[in-house]
């Protein structure tokens, strides 16, 4: 479905992915996870078309999508989910599910979208209930769960998630794992970036860890998730406290 190879970004002379090759599979959730400043986020932004690469490849069913503009990688498949939500937060919950379909009205009839978010609703209730309600003012859990929402209107093949429990209460980071894993369930293929490492493995088919750009370790997400040398040495917190 998704296939990056050596893929190298930098910000002026600072390298930040050197080489990065990896892949998601139809209907697979891959996490990647890392230290703060690995480049996790920078991945996600390139794949997604914020940031160019200066080089290696971005492909997506087979067709190469490097370095195109961020409106035409979601018009051919993949919709990204931005660290700290990005909402607009002055619109209400409605208008910024209507935003997420924006590329959509020139192929498909209104009435398709207000199915589609139909749709969304029956995933998040809590957004039915505040469509009405302005953005800006709903609480931490309901701001992702808009943000995971305006991302689906996009009929998305590939949807990235970046740090989808950042700034959650354990309760609600809970809901959003099973929120995601409800949607992969449902045929989406998630490419996730996560610091809980726990919740994130737990549900996933597999992962990467990254270190300072570069792919550092790979593998089955059960086997990840008992690497205690991994989890000490790429997200810097002694094993106990992670899983305790």
């Amino acid at each position: 479905m998704l296939r990056i190879e050596n893929l190298q970004t930098s910000y002026g002379q600072l390298d930040v992915l050197r080489n990065i090759t990896m892949h998601v599979n139809e209907g697979e959730i891959v996490v990647l996870i890392g230290a703060n400043g690995a480049g996790k986020s920078t991945l996600l932004n390139t794949v997604s078309g914020l940031i160019r690469s200066k080089g290696g490849r971005v492909i997506l069913k087979e067709k190469e999508i490097t370095n195109q503009p961020a409106n035409i990688v979601v018009r051919k498949g993949i919709c990204l989910v931005p660290e700290g939500r990005q909402l607009f937060a002055p619109l209400s919950v409605y208008d910024n599910l209507l935003l997420g379909a924006y590329h959509r009205y020139y192929r498909g009839t209104r009435q398709e979208i207000y199915k589609e978010i139909e749709r969304v609703y029956e995933i998040f209730p809590a957004l039915l209930e505040r469509q009405n309600q302005i953005a800006g003012s709903l609480s931490g859990g309901e701001q992702q769960m808009l943000a995971i929402g305006r991302a689906l209107m996009s009929k998305p093949d590939v949807l990235l998630l970046d740090e989808p429990s950042l700034g959650l209460a354990p309760l609600i980071v809970r809901d959003i794992f099973s929120i995601i894993k409800r949607l992969n369930g449902s045929g989406t293929t998630i490419l996730l970036v996560e610091q809980n490492a726990r919740a994130a493995l737990a549900i996933a088919n597999r992962g990467y860890v990254l270190e300072t750009g570069r792919i550092v370790a790979q593998g089955d997400s059960k086997d990840l998730l008992k690497n205690r040398g991994i989890l000490r040495a790429y997200l810097g917190k002694d094993y106990k406290e992670v899983w305790e």
